[in-house]
């Protein structure tokens, strides 16, 4: 009887251990599924972070080759922009090249009107004088400008041009003019004005190369008539002879422009104006009358009765 109660006590013992340990195990399980789990979660939120990681990267990776891609364009649309520009600029330089041309071969038939040639740079055409029996009385450098600006520096361009070319004149044609200019001016020795006035200042340049061309031929090595031609044109009154005809061109041109007057009064107010340039063109054949003498040759259209005396014209601004 006592045996059989140790036996069971000791199978109550064994048993008691045996739902012990398995408690343990079950606790041990728990305790690493809990720590599995743990261990994965953290795993995941690794790989999720190394995958967000490499997703910026690759973001950024993308934008960086796109911005790259942009600047490139960027660039080649400002070296197309600029290439345009010139190729414009050219254009435009050569469509006026091509209008100074062929208005001097219109107005003045007979002149040699020449492209420069391409070893001078800087000017456009070279006009090359002729009076009416075929003589070389010089030439006239021509130089057209359709900029934003005046620069000061195509001045000294020019002087050299002209040298090279070897023009008694030089000028320039330009949509702005210097500070103080509004039609025409000399400036360091060149001719400056815009495009209303160019065929007057080319008139009056053109008319007193021919004169002084036909004063030389008549001085026959007299030099001291030849100092006093050169003084002459080189001082202040052939200057406002000059003004006094290219002033009268302007006038006309700008009352020609005008539509807002009656034809009436431009009709009175132009023929005023061409007794204007005929008296001022009678004046500057005067006047080298006067240094010359008789061997400059009379013009018959400046002894016609269309000069008015100032007794005429007394008489008719009181009939008026």
């Amino acid at each position: 009887m006592g045996a059989i109660k140790a036996k069971l006590k000791e199978a109550q013992e064994q048993e008691l251990e045996l739902r012990k340990k398995s408690r343990e195990l079950e606790e041990q399980k728990k305790e690493f599924e809990l720590t599995l789990n743990r261990t994965l979660d953290e795993e995941r939120d690794k790989i999720r972070e190394t995958a967000k990681k490499e997703a910026s990267e690759e973001r950024q990776l993308k934008e960086a080759e796109k911005d790259k891609l942009i600047n490139d364009l960027k660039d080649q649309i400002g070296d197309l922009k600029r290439k345009s520009e010139q190729g414009s600029q050219q254009l435009q330089g050569e469509i006026l090249e091509l209008e100074l041309e062929d208005l001097h071969r219109r107005t003045f038939p007979y002149d040699s009107i020449d492209e420069v040639p391409k070893g001078i740079r800087g000017a456009d055409v070279l006009q090359n004088v002729y009076d009416s029996s075929g003589n070389h009385c010089g030439a006239i450098l021509w130089e057209s400008k359709r900029t934003k600006s005046w620069s000061d520096t195509w001045l000294p361009k020019l002087r050299d041009d002209q040298r090279a070319a070897k023009a008694e004149i030089a000028a320039i044609i330009s949509v702005e003019l210097p500070k103080g200019i509004s039609t025409f001016s000399k400036v360091d020795g060149i001719w400056v004005t815009n495009w209303p006035c160019t065929i007057g200042l080319a008139t009056a340049l053109r008319s007193s190369l021919i004169e002084v061309a036909h004063a030389k031929q008549a001085l026959d090595g007299q030099q001291g008539k030849m100092e006093l031609l050169y003084n002459y044109l080189s001082g202040s009154e052939f200057r406002h002879r000059v003004e006094g005809i290219v002033e009268a061109f302007v006038t006309m041109k700008s009352d020609l422009d005008s539509e807002k007057r009656s034809m009436q009064r431009i009709w009175s107010k132009r023929e005023k104006q061409l007794d204007r340039a005929i008296t001022q063109t009678a004046g500057l054949h005067g006047d080298l009358s006067g240094i010359i003498g008789n061997a400059i040759p009379a013009i018959e259209q400046l002894d016609l009765p269309a000069l008015e005396g100032p007794e005429e014209e007394e008489k008719t601004t009181t009939e008026e």
